[in-house]
C-alpha cells in the first residue's frame, strides 16, 4: 500500500512563504496524478494544484501566480511552494495520489496564515 507523508506546514505571517513536501513510499509512476488539496474550517475540501510525471501542471484560480507545484522523482517527493500567503490560505493541506487503480490521501499538514 502506498503511503504519503506531508510535512512543512506551520504558522506564517501574511505575505510570507512556506514549502510543503509530500513523500511517497514508492516511485511516482507515469500513471499517477499527484495533487494538493486543502480544507479550511467549515468549508469543503478543494483542489489546489495538480502535477503529473508527463509535465501536466494545473492550479486553482485562487492560488495561480502564488503557488508552485513541483516533483522530484529521484526523491519520490512532490512539493508545493506557497508564496504571498493570505489569511484565506489557512487550511489543512493534503497530498493526494490518483491513478486508475486506487486513490491515496496523506494525513494532512496544517497551514495557518495570521499576524
Amino acid at each position: 500500500q502506498v503511503q504519503l507523508v506531508e510535512s512543512g506546514g506551520g504558522l506564517v505571517q501574511p505575505g510570507g512563504s512556506l514549502r510543503l513536501s509530500c513523500a511517497a513510499s514508492r516511485s511516482i509512476f507515469s500513471i499517477d496524478t499527484m495533487n494538493w488539496y486543502r480544507q479550511a474550517p467549515g468549508k469543503e475540501r478543494e483542489l489546489v494544484a495538480t502535477i503529473t510525471s508527463g509535465g501536466f501542471i494545473n492550479y486553482a484560480g485562487s492560488v495561480k501566480g502564488r503557488f508552485t507545484i513541483s516533483m522530484n522523482n529521484a526523491k519520490n517527493t512532490v512539493y508545493l511552494q506557497m508564496d504571498s500567503l493570505k489569511p484565506e490560505d489557512t487550511a489543512i493541506y493534503y497530498c493526494h495520489l490518483w491513478n486508475q487503480r486506487y486513490i491515496i490521501w496523506g494525513q494532512g499538514t496544517q497551514v495557518t496564515v495570521s499576524s
